[in-house]
C-alpha cells in the first residue's frame, strides 16, 4: 500500500495541481497532506512489527583469554 503512495506522491509533484477542461474540474490531493499520510502509514506499520526496535550482541574483546 505504501509503494502506492509513494507512486502518487510522485505523480502529484510531477502533474498540475488543477486541471479543467470539458468534461469538468479536477483537483488533486495536496503533497502535504500525501507526506502526512505517507508517515501516518509508515508509523502504523512500525507500530505493528515485532520487537522493540533494539538488538543486543555480546561483544568481547579480541586477545584476550
Amino acid at each position: 500500500m505504501s509503494d502506492s503512495l509513494e507512486n502518487a506522491i510522485e505523480e502529484n509533484a510531477t502533474g498540475p495541481k488543477k486541471a479543467s477542461g470539458d468534461a469538468g474540474s479536477v483537483e488533486q490531493h495536496s503533497l502535504k497532506d500525501l507526506i502526512e499520510a505517507d508517515k501516518h502509514l509508515a508509523a502504523k506499520k512500525a507500530a505493528k512489527a515485532k520487537g522493540l526496535g533494539i538488538k543486543l550482541a555480546k561483544i568481547s574483546p579480541g586477545g584476550t583469554v
